[in-house]
């Protein structure tokens, strides 16, 4: 028998890519339009990774349902107007170019599980080019968002893998707890939105200070025992 397909899926905003401004910026503009008060940067922050009006709504706790769901059609509007301006920037976290390279040389299944629209999530690849490096793609678009597991089991369902050879690797809490709920491997990043000692408190494997120690904490996480 060959060796076991292994997966790791990656979130983009706070684990691969800085777009924290960029969310911060298209929330205050969505805020402003709608008349309510704009939300602090560390309120934005603990949303981030959930679904769209999910995150609205940890954001502004304080308004009903309908103000969020107007906050979050003006946030996307807001966030297209920001992705088509020619100074845009959202640059990748260093090492993410190197590391993706590296663990698709190694023969790892590479996959993408993150609360942006399909838009946001194409505009990343194309934008960063990584076409052809991912081989499924799951956003909040599909189906439940995180923290439930249900983009995780898209994902084993799409590439046959098993729980116990795949990894989620994310910068949130709600990341680490859509992976223990699919008991799947769970590893943090200490870059992103939720700081490490949330992540670790949420059920994280490990928390990686840096991409470098990325492939062997997969791979401790998913070796075939014996």
């Amino acid at each position: 028998m060959g060796d076991p397909l292994r997966l790791v899926l990656l979130d983009i905003d706070g684990t691969l890519v800085d777009s924290l401004h960029n969310i911060v910026q298209a929330m205050h503009t969505a805020c402003d339009v709608v008349g309510v008060t704009r939300p602090p940067e560390a309120c934005v922050r603990r949303g981030i990774g959930l679904s769209l009006v999910e995150a609205v709504a940890q954001s502004l706790p304080d308004h009903p349902l309908d103000i969020h769901e107007q906050v979050a059609e003006h946030y996307k509007q807001a966030f297209m107007a920001l992705r088509s301006s020619p100074d845009h920037q959202e640059h990748l976290f260093p090492g993410t170019r190197e590391i993706i390279a590296e663990m698709a040389g190694q023969g790892w299944l590479l996959g993408l599980a993150t609360g942006k629209s399909r838009r946001g999530l194409d505009s990343f690849v194309e934008r960063h080019g990584f076409e052809g490096c991912f081989v499924t793609l799951h956003t909040a678009d599909d189906g439940p968002g995180k923290p439930h597991p249900s983009m995780i089991h898209q994902a084993l369902a799409n590439t046959g893998c098993e729980p116990h050879h795949t990894v989620m690797v994310g910068d949130t809490t709600f990341d680490i707890q859509m992976a223990r709920a699919a008991r799947v491997g769970a590893v943090g990043v200490s870059w992103g939105n939720h700081a490490p000692d949330d992540l670790w408190r949420s059920g994280a494997h490990i928390v990686l200070e840096t991409f470098d120690g990325l492939t062997a904490a997969v791979s401790s996480l998913t070796a075939t025992p014996g």
